[in-house]
């Protein structure tokens, strides 16, 4: 199959260079190829009534139905009886609705209290709700009548449970108890089952087998209960609630655990949801975190690029855990950018559902930890779910919607792809894929950033899988869309690897800045890391071989050299090269120094100009890949530099002996530079250093004078050197006599 796409690959790429080849010629000579073929950036797109697995491959999603909608913001619980009726408690108005099970939903019962935090119906088909804030328990008849069941004092009711003995569980914050209601005659009798020494019970389940499955906050743990309120630890996560239990039928818990970053952000949204309560945790915080979910800006609902582990917690934003039933626990799926709500073990034994605050999209994921993107909702966020009759329902949230699917697949979903920015204006050449069964692709294109009316239509359909011109107009940004059919004879529809080649208008480089070294320094070139020269000439980008590591010049002692150095770039990423010209400052026509050259830095020896002052100019062409007369260039001026080799002239201005010293006085000059400093020598001896006469050396004469004091009878040698800031240096020898 490989070498089968390889061949594909190589046929489209040959019909696109064609293509462009007869493009303008302000456009580039390099295609660039977009391949769409990652799931990572597949998950970057829209899904609607497409499922995308593991390996990136796009199919037709579950028929997704909706059934009923709440009118509501938020739907934060829900419940099914033994006939098929769903009860759904939203929030921020307490409601309570019921569903039938011929899809028709009416109000039940609107609570005192803000939201609807858990719902359980008994065997009798008795309905119970937990709301928040001030949280009560009451028992729901059929018609719609309420009172209240239970009223334990605690903040929140969070979770409810129904017992094998047909009691009820309640789990509450914020002080983490966990209470056993009975119905005895006319008067409930309750009691306290467990004090957990956690924040909250966030979550209950019993298990098959009749077990009390609790999960709390903030230590995040999954403990059984027995009926006599002994708690085992199950499992102690390592983030920090638990929010969400599933039971499965092997025997297996599904655990859903959220990060501390997520529920601080929930604790911090339920004070501006419920401001008259002051509390910093409950439903309300929640309700916020789906609330701040923004599709074009919510950084922490961005698809993770980097490569992971799932067993890597690391960030973990939210984890589905797998308890087994021997003790052992396995990590199903994390993510560190994307926040789940709800889980259920899938229809296809061996796999959970989750649902999530990412763009409402509901992911499939085996036991070993492969995961699809089963379908993506209309709505902002997947909050609950429910199993009956191999049918599965899904709650959301923004707005509070109920859906419901199978394994029936629609018979037609589409798929936008993630907007590609060219960064310049670009021609577009072919666009292929693989696939099979009823595939249709469509491209538009504009200027701004995001797809709005200012873009160009949705383009005519793209049939051939081996390749199709796009006719969408030359913009900077371009987006496909798939369209995928089912039905009819042959193979399901599919398909992977979209792939679109372009060719971004060619942009003259532009050289950054020349840096002039100071004088004596010449630059050779580091020891460069040798690149194959077989991959070039096979026509591959080196850089699909890793990077290669561009090490800076040697620096070495070059006396009267000047060395400049230069920062160029290109938009395009064409490789460049530069030719250097000089000219001294009071002309006007360059004369070239060296062409042709791939380093991004020159040293001239001095020698080789006059004396003056020179104005150094840098081009930069992208003439080696592009055709010949469409290669464009850019060029940089320098500051005006000396180029200095004539060394400073020294002269006695006098000297003779006075007493038992010698006075000399000297001049030096020097006709293009400045005098930098001076030394006296005295037979030999060590250089010391001169200030001149006026103090300071800042010109190009300055006079300097020298008292020898104490010296012996006889003849005596006296050096003088002096220093130009080109670091030449004059000499001078005189002879004293005593």
């Amino acid at each position: 199959m490989l070498t089968a796409k390889l061949k594909d690959y190589s046929a489209a790429l040959m019909l696109t260079l064609a293509l462009l080849v007869s493009a303008p010629p302000i456009y580039a000579g390099q295609p660039v190829i977009w391949q769409t073929g990652s799931r990572a950036e597949l998950l970057k797109g829209d899904a609607r009534g497409i499922s995308i697995s593991d390996t990136g491959v796009l199919t037709l999603a579950p028929n997704v139905a909706e059934i009923f909608n709440t009118q509501q913001a938020f739907v934060w619980s829900t419940a099914i009886d033994g006939q098929g009726n769903i009860y759904l408690g939203t929030g921020h108005d307490g409601k309570i609705f019921r569903v039938g099970a011929d899809g028709h939903g009416a109000l039940l019962y609107d609570a005192a209290e803000l939201d609807v935090t858990a719902l359980a119906v008994a065997r009798d088909g008795s309905l119970y709700a937990g709301s928040s804030p001030d949280g009560k328990v009451y028992h729901i008849t059929a018609d719609g009548h309420a009172e209240v069941f239970f009223d334990p004092g605690d903040k929140y009711i969070w979770s409810l449970a129904i017992l094998n003995d047909g009691s009820l569980a309640v789990g509450t914050g914020d002080s983490g108890k966990l209470y056993r209601v009975r119905s005895a005659g006319a008067k409930p009798e309750s009691s306290l089952l467990l004090s957990t020494n956690q924040t909250h019970v966030m979550s209950l389940a019993v298990t098959s087998q009749g077990d009390l499955i609790a999960g709390t906050d903030p230590g995040g743990l999954v403990l059984r209960i027995s009926p006599e309120g002994k708690a085992f630890a199950l499992f102690d996560a390592p983030l920090r609630e638990i929010h969400a239990l599933a039971p499965a039928a092997d025997g297996s818990i599904y655990a859903l655990a959220l990060s501390d970053s997520a529920a601080t952000s929930r604790q911090q949204s339920t004070t501006v949801a419920v401001p008259q309560t002051g509390e910093a945790g409950g439903t309300a915080a929640t309700s916020v975190t789906i609330t701040a979910i923004d599709e074009a800006g919510n950084p922490i609902q961005a698809a993770a690029t980097a490569a992971r582990s799932r067993t890597d917690l690391t960030n973990a934003r939210s984890v589905v855990f797998r308890i087994l039933p021997d003790g052992g626990a396995d990590v199903v799926w994390s993510s560190t950018s994307v926040t789940a709500f709800a889980i259920a073990p899938a229809l296809e034994q061996g796999s959970v559902l989750i649902g999530t605050a990412d763009k409402g999209r509901i992911y499939s994921v085996t036991n070993d930890g492969r995961d699809t993107l089963l379908l993506q909702s209309t709505e902002g966020q997947i909050s609950s779910f429910l199993t009956r009759a191999g049918q599965m329902y899904a709650a959301s949230s923004n707005q509070g919607k109920l859906f419901r699917f199978g394994r029936e697949t629609v018979a037609e979903g589409s798929y936008e792809s993630p907007v590609r920015d060219a960064k310049l204006t670009a021609t577009w050449g072919r666009i292929w894929w693989r696939g099979a069964g009823k595939v249709e692709l469509q491209t538009r294109s504009g200027n701004g950033e995001r797809p709005d009316t200012t873009w160009s239509e949705w383009s005519t359909t793209y049939r051939n899988a081996d390749g199709t011109q796009v006719t969408s107009p030359r913009a900077r940004f371009i987006q496909w869309r798939a369209t995928l059919h089912g039905g009819g004879a042959g193979a399901a529809a599919w398909m992977e690897d979209a792939t679109l080649a372009y060719l971004p208008r060619n942009v003259a480089p532009e050289v950054l800045s020349i840096t002039s070294l100071p004088f004596g320094i010449g630059l050779q070139p580091g020891a460069q890391i040798q690149v194959d020269p077989n991959i070039e000439s096979s026509g591959l980008d080196p850089s699909l071989f890793g990077a290669v590591a561009q090490v800076a010049p040697r620096r070495i002692f070059q006396r009267g050299a000047r060395s400049f150095q230069w920062q160029a770039e290109d938009r395009n990423g064409d490789t460049l090269e530069y030719a250097i010209y000089y000219r001294a400052l009071n002309e006007t026509t360059f004369r070239l120094l060296k062409d042709k050259l791939r380093d991004n830095f020159y040293t001239i020896d001095g020698a080789t100009l006059a004396d003056g002052r020179y104005i150094i100019k840098v081009t930069a062409s992208d003439a080696p890949e592009n055709a010949a007369g469409e290669a464009l260039s850019g060029e940089r001026l320098s500051e005006p530099v000396d180029i200095d080799n004539t060394p400073p002239v020294i002269r006695v201005a006098a000297g003779q002996p006075v007493g038992s010293a010698a006075a000399i006085g000297f001049d030096a000059d020097d006709a293009t530079g400045k005098i930098k400093r001076a030394d006296f020598s005295v037979d030999g001896g060590p250089w010391t250093p001169l200030f001149p006469d006026d103090g300071i050396a800042d010109s190009g004469h300055e006079r300097y004078s020298v008292t020898l004091r104490t010296l012996a009878g006889g003849e005596h040698t006296v050096s003088l050197r002096a220093f130009d800031s080109s670091g030449n240096v004059g000499t001078l020898s005189m002879t004293v006599r005593r």
